[in-house]
């Protein structure tokens, strides 16, 4: 069974800390982009607990943004209201395990943990930096690190978690000169094959709607849109 999304995300890609103000669940990102240092709402909304969700923000040193969920019209509308930016809208993509299953050429994708340094190396070149792989860490239930293999070098990297039944795909980066080859699909099936040897039978990723190659991707391996979400910020910032 699908989990519920923010759970999974928090679960698969946490923060570094989180609180509670204003009835809203706050997480502490350090740098690690706005999916680990948004607001969610977490109780009836109410239009004065505003200020106490910025202020929250504001004590951690960051901008205030709130993820809005299909559920939370009322909150973007006073967000709005307030001059927030909406940015980023993203999908969630799923697929039962057993679909996701699929050919892995010899020595072109394998499954690891921890990221070997050449991993990270990649990573760090492809812009998932010390920030965002600090989040990684952070995750305590199963993981692996997925390094893809091109024309023998590292050509492409990817993070899989799992929370309950469901794994989730995260950071899923591929040098420019191997785009296009085939690489991120047996890198996500090798994902998928770690996954279920772990016990998964659901899975998903996240991709930002600007992203067409990873929705592509994710439409050409047969997985459906369960869920999406986009962010407002404070002033643009």
């Amino acid at each position: 069974m699908s989990l519920d999304p923010t759970a999974l995300i928090d679960a698969t890609w946490p923060a570094a800390t989180t609180q509670v103000a204003g009835g809203f669940l706050i997480r502490e990102g350090r740098g690690g982009g706005s999916r680990v240092s948004c607001a969610t709402l977490i109780t009836p909304f109410d239009d004065a607990n505003i200020p106490a969700a910025e202020a929250a923000h504001r004590a951690l040193g960051q901008t205030p943004r709130f993820m809005i969920r299909p559920e939370d019209s009322a909150l973007d509308a006073a967000l709005e209201a307030r001059g927030y930016v909406a940015y980023d809208p993203v999908f969630l993509w799923t697929a039962p395990i057993a679909q996701m299953q699929g050919e892995v050429p010899p020595v072109t994708a394998f499954a690891h943990c921890p990221p070997l340094q050449i991993a990270r190396d990649l990573w760090s070149e492809l812009e998932v930096g010390p920030e965002r792989q600090a989040i990684m860490d952070r995750v305590t239930g199963p993981k692996a690190c997925i390094l893809g293999r091109k024309q023998d070098r590292a050509a492409g990297v990817a993070f899989v978690a799992i929370h309950n039944d469901t794994a989730m795909l995260h950071a899923l980066a591929v040098a420019p000169s191997f785009r296009r080859s085939g690489l991120a699909r047996a890198m996500v099936h090798e994902g998928a094959r770690w996954a279920l040897a772990q016990g998964a039978n659901q899975f998903e990723m996240l991709v930002t709607q600007a992203n067409d190659a990873s929705n592509t991707l994710a439409q050409s391996l047969g997985m459906t849109q369960r869920a999406g979400y986009h962010y407002r910020r404070e002033g643009g910032k």
